[in-house]
């Protein structure tokens, strides 16, 4: 049985379901690895762990009061998580229907539309070290080494469309696959 299968748990014989608890704590640990991991990038801690939590989520969809519960933090730490995450495109806010409590939600292309928007980044620091190559001079060190930087960025700018094309052919066929399996 798999963790997601013993996550589902058992029928109480009422209609609702028991989560198992080794389940759970497989959950919780990859959860706390691949925050880690994040923070290990660079990300905060609280975000991180925030988004791997809704990342390792069946529906990629969380209230704050679930949050807060899942990662035993205060309903404080949630919401200064998922504003930086809001912030940085990386989560999507969403009213819950019938309700005022607002729902946190990973899309499943967010690695694709994090790049994406890197994109619009990528040609601002081009732009500036552009200006910092002609203020130090192209010849000194530092400016050499701006320059070094600006050609690595004008060379990302040029490859990640064709890069981000090739992902979305092969997420396609991925996910023609779990269709496939599905129906």
């Amino acid at each position: 049985m798999s963790n997601a299968e013993r996550a589902a748990g058992t029928d109480n014989g009422d209609g609702r379901r028991t989560a198992d608890p080794r389940a759970q704590e497989a959950i919780s640990q990859f959860v706390e690895r691949f925050a880690a991991q994040l923070v290990d990038a660079g990300m905060a801690r609280m975000p991180a762990r925030v988004f791997a939590c809704l990342l390792a989520s069946d529906s990629g969809v969380l209230t704050s009061a679930e949050l807060g519960e899942r990662l035993q933090i205060s309903p404080a730490a949630v919401s200064g998580a998922v504003r930086y995450l809001s912030q940085v495109d990386m989560i999507s806010r969403e009213r819950e229907p019938g309700s005022r409590r607002d729902r946190y939600r990973v899309h499943s292309d967010q690695w694709y539309e994090a790049l994406t928007r890197r994109e619009n980044v990528l040609a601002r620091w081009e732009g500036t070290l552009r200006e910092g190559v002609e203020s130090l001079g192209p010849d000194s060190p530092a400016g050499r080494r701006l320059n070094e930087t600006l050609v690595f960025f004008a060379f990302l700018q040029k490859e990640l469309p064709a890069l981000l094309d090739r992902w979305r052919d092969h997420r396609d066929q991925l996910r023609a696959g779990y269709d496939a399996a599905d129906g």
